[in-house]
C-alpha cells in the first residue's frame, strides 16, 4: 500500500486588481529627490546606486539625503516632514 504525501504551498494567491498608474509631468528643472537611509549596513551604498540610476534616467533638480538614527525605529517626524517639504519622490532602501 502506497503512502500519500500531501504538499501544502503556504502562499496565498496574488489578489486580482488593476495597477493604477498616473503619469506625472517632470518639471524642466527636474525632480526633487528624497533619500531615506534606514541605517542598515550598506544601505548608503545601495542608495547611491539608486540615486545615480535615477539621475541617469530623469532630470534631478536636487537631492536631500537623510538617515534614521536607528534601524529598528520609524523615522522621526522631523525627518518625514523635511522629506515631504523638500522632495517630490522619496526612495528608501535596506541592505546588509
Amino acid at each position: 500500500m502506497a503512502n500519500k504525501i500531501l504538499l501544502v504551498v503556504p502562499e496565498a494567491p496574488a489578489p486580482a486588481g488593476e495597477a493604477v498608474v498616473n503619469e506625472r509631468a517632470i518639471d524642466k528643472r527636474g525632480i526633487r529627490l528624497g533619500v531615506l537611509d534606514n541605517s542598515k549596513g550598506n544601505a548608503d551604498h545601495l542608495l547611491k546606486f539608486i540615486v545615480d540610476a535615477v539621475k541617469a534616467a530623469v532630470p534631478v533638480a536636487s537631492v536631500v539625503s537623510l538617515r534614521k538614527a536607528s534601524v529598528s525605529l520609524p523615522a522621526p517626524k522631523d525627518i518625514l516632514d523635511r522629506l515631504a517639504g523638500e522632495a517630490d519622490v522619496v526612495v528608501s532602501a535596506m541592505a546588509d
